[in-house]
């Protein structure tokens, strides 16, 4: 970074090719829409980069480079780290194909070493597939703990849901239900609610407002039919309270989302998966963001799937990616005011 070019850089992977990803990357930086906020590099094959230009219908100005460090900031150009490791014409589309998932691991974990080294200031991808990751060889449950294996991550760390009205986060995510209620514990809701406080600063929020969701119907009706909310949500919440965050709760899962919607929480904390992503996905499904919070490496994506049934047809929409981008270098932005850059 030149000291006359203070804008992030961002390095932005197509995703899993078989899907939407190389079309919606294409129409995304065709438009020039983010020219402003962050350098975005498109990092991968440049096969797969003309592809999504073919299927996006567009033209844009473009150079290949080596690597991130040959690129020259000064052209108006949209630049393509091409690592010649995905030829479009040997895998499949519209369809899970575990090379393809090998492939898209593999220049995901070449990205997060150029975040290390201080090249990249964040990662970002357009829509991968666990499925094809898992069967590429990639064995982790999700790509939030892959992440956290790429940083040596240490200690808790969690996936954020970010739409328009507000964010979301986890005590506990991809796990069978039953074992997620063994895991909601004191520490983890604590970790969990510090982890929310910690990234909504990064994105901006000077003091965040989280509002913890209770885990049974109606906060458990004073114990009626469970007492979690009496033995573990509440005290937490209120040592929370004493650190200085402004947490509250426990609210019934059945209005937190109603009051995060009238603007009074910036984050919500819920306690297993499918509590608040079927709010997230109700809300915004086109312009939803995934951030894993609590890394070393910034990693953001859309909500959004690989779309199989709309690839090719110049159909996808890029506004998900957009905000990814975004929220990507706005939290880079902080981390380097702050100094932990």
């Amino acid at each position: 970074m030149t000291a006359a070019d203070a804008r992030p850089v961002v390095g932005l992977m197509p995703g899993d090719m078989t899907g939407i990803g190389p079309e919606i990357t294409a129409k995304l930086l065709a438009s020039r829409a983010l020219r402003d906020v962050a350098r975005v590099a498109v990092i991968g094959d440049a096969r797969v980069w003309e592809l999504g230009c073919r299927e996006a219908g567009v033209q844009p100005a473009w150079r290949a480079y080596a690597d991130v460090a040959a690129i020259d900031w000064s052209r108006d150009e949209i630049p393509v780290v091409d690592l010649a490791n995905t030829d479009p014409a040997t895998l499949p589309r519209r369809e899970n194909s575990p090379e393809s998932g090998r492939l898209a691991g593999e220049t995901l974990l070449h990205m997060t070493g150029l975040a290390q080294a201080g090249q990249l200031d964040a990662v970002s991808f357009a829509p991968l597939s666990k499925a094809a990751l898992h069967a590429g060889g990639w064995k982790y449950p999700d790509e939030h703990q892959m992440f956290a294996a790429w940083n040596r991550h240490e200690g808790f760390f969690g996936e954020m849901n970010v739409i328009e009205q507000f964010s979301t986060f986890r005590v506990t995510s991809h796990v069978a239900l039953r074992k997620a209620l063994d895991l909601i514990t004191p520490e983890r809701i604590g970790a969990a609610v510090r982890l929310a406080d910690t990234t909504l600063r990064e994105r901006g929020f000077a003091r965040p407002r989280i509002g913890v969701a209770a885990l049974n119907p109606h906060c458990g009706e004073g114990g009626l039919f469970g007492d979690e909310e009496i033995r573990l949500i509440a005290p937490t919440v209120r040592r929370l309270q004493e650190e200085g965050i402004a947490a509250s709760g426990p609210v019934s899962s059945d209005a937190i989302f109603l009051k995060a919607l009238k603007g009074e929480y910036d984050g919500v904390v819920m306690m297993y998966h499918d509590q608040g992503q079927i709010a997230t996905k109700l809300l915004g499904f086109h312009k939803g963001v995934t951030v894993t919070a609590g890394l070393r490496t910034i990693y953001t994506t859309p909500a959004h799937g690989t779309a199989f049934d709309i690839v090719g047809q110049g159909r996808a929409e890029t506004g998900a990616l957009e905000q990814a981008l975004r929220i990507a270098a706005r939290m880079a932005a902080a981390r380097r005011r702050e100094g932990k850059a």
